[in-house]
């Protein structure tokens, strides 16, 4: 008997309506989201393949006092390194996420990316604080009531990373099954110095990312920006 209990036309389509419905929510509403929701999410998204079952991930739920508290500590270093650059050095990611020197086409749709975002928000080139404030939404979780971060133990290689693309898409997915929305963020990255204490992790654990997870502010401008793809035509290779 098949585990499946829809039939595969139903089921395609709701697969199919969870990749296209996924995107980069940036305002949330206070509502909170049940904790046995979560675990759920959670529950589903560890199906994610990974080498030889090694299950890289950790993730460490805030929400509440926790969330808020870190939310504070991190703002107060984003305002602390803009004010003083130097500080940069305290606060280098642990990996590359992004290539040290940008080429055609990533460095086009990056910033397509960035200005389209500014645009909508009626944010103009030069206008450095309103840009800082954006950037630091990020910082707040965009006022999702639950932060995700999450860490890989040290050892692992570089294929873990790979595995755990598959868990957070996994993760997001899910959620567009209970009617919530998440924002995947590299931006915290940079702060692991605050974030490790504050969350307990050890040592040997790096941050991979951390993630938004809530309901959607639907009637936040921000929202409707929805980012283009190009067509498989453009990235596929057909080799008969």
């Amino acid at each position: 008997m098949s585990k499946n209990p829809l039939p595969l036309s139903r089921s395609a389509a709701t697969v199919d309506e969870a990749i296209t419905s996924r995107m980069s929510v940036r305002a949330f509403l206070p509502r909170p989201v049940d904790k046995a929701v979560v675990q759920h999410l959670l529950t589903q998204a560890s199906r994610a393949p990974s080498g030889t079952n090694t299950q890289p991930w950790k993730v460490y739920v805030l929400q509440g006092g926790s969330r808020d508290s870190l939310v504070d500590k991190v703002c107060a270093a984003h305002d602390a390194l803009r004010a003083n650059p130097a500080l940069a050095e305290q606060y280098r990611e642990e990996y590359d996420y992004y290539p040290e020197r940008w080429v055609s086409p990533y460095i086009d749709r990056r910033r397509e990316n960035g200005w389209s975002l500014y645009g909508l928000l009626g944010i103009t080139k030069g206008e450095k604080d309103k840009m800082h404030a954006q950037h630091q939404r990020n910082f707040r979780f965009f006022d999702a009531p639950v932060g995700l971060i999450f860490t890989m133990d040290r050892v692992m290689g570089r294929g873990s990373l790979l595995d755990y693309g598959a868990f957070l898409q996994n993760l997001m997915l899910a959620a567009r099954g209970q009617g919530l929305h998440t924002c995947p963020q590299a931006a915290w990255n940079g702060f692991a110095s605050i974030i490790l204490p504050h969350i307990g992790a050890g040592p040997d654990e790096m941050v991979v990312c951390g993630m938004a997870l809530g309901y959607a502010d639907e009637a936040a401008l921000v929202n409707d920006f929805y980012t283009p793809r190009v067509p498989a035509e453009q990235f596929t290779a057909w080799l008969d």
